[in-house]
């Protein structure tokens, strides 16, 4: 099974993804292919050069860029892993082109408040964001990523509102739900 977590910034996509790999499931992040990319470039690791790169491969490879640039890995995990798990599937075109490709993909929407979300984001040590900056930031993934069909098409919804420990509990439950093994 191939299991997409999606959800707007400050959701808890990674900290899903993290405490799963934790449990030993087998994960793919979409953003090592933006970070692999600039390295390849010679360019240092920052948000300017991670954005270019972002927009450099979707004007290349169109919107589904970075499903299509992940595919291989995802192939290689599932021949010996019985689940995977996605961090960073953002657009449509992601999620079409996945559904096509792999017929078992599953899309868990992580729900947030955006107040919460927001109180989130501005206390991040790495990159945080003003609620204004982080308000402005989902209309651009709504409007400039198709960021809201993947979460409209979403197969299971898991509430992230308070503790980190519900949270993990929250996961635990839709894993037993799922029946999913490592």
């Amino acid at each position: 099974m191939l299991l997409a977590f999606v959800g707007m910034p400050g959701s808890g996509k990674s900290e899903a993804v993290s405490f799963l790999a934790q449990k030993g499931y087998s994960s793919v992040r979409f953003g090592q292919v933006a970070e692999d990319g600039i390295k390849e470039m010679g360019l240092p690791l920052t948000p300017e050069n991670e954005q270019m790169y972002r927009e450099k491969i979707r004007q290349e490879l169109g919107m589904a860029a970075f499903a299509i640039r992940s595919e291989d890995m995802i192939v290689k995990l599932l021949a010996t892993h019985p689940t995977v798990v996605i961090d960073g599937l953002y657009s449509w075109e992601e999620y079409v082109y996945l559904l096509d490709k792999f017929a078992n993909l599953k899309i868990v929407y992580v729900f947030v408040r955006p107040e919460v979300r927001y109180k989130r984001l501005g206390a991040r040590s790495v990159r945080p964001l003003t609620a204004e900056q982080a308000k402005k930031r989902d209309f651009s993934e709504i409007e400039k990523l198709n960021k809201s069909g993947p979460i409209a098409m979403a197969d299971f919804v898991v509430e992230n509102n308070e503790t980190l420990e519900a949270f993990h509990e929250r996961i635990d439950g839709l894993i037993f739900e799922l029946g999913l093994v490592i």
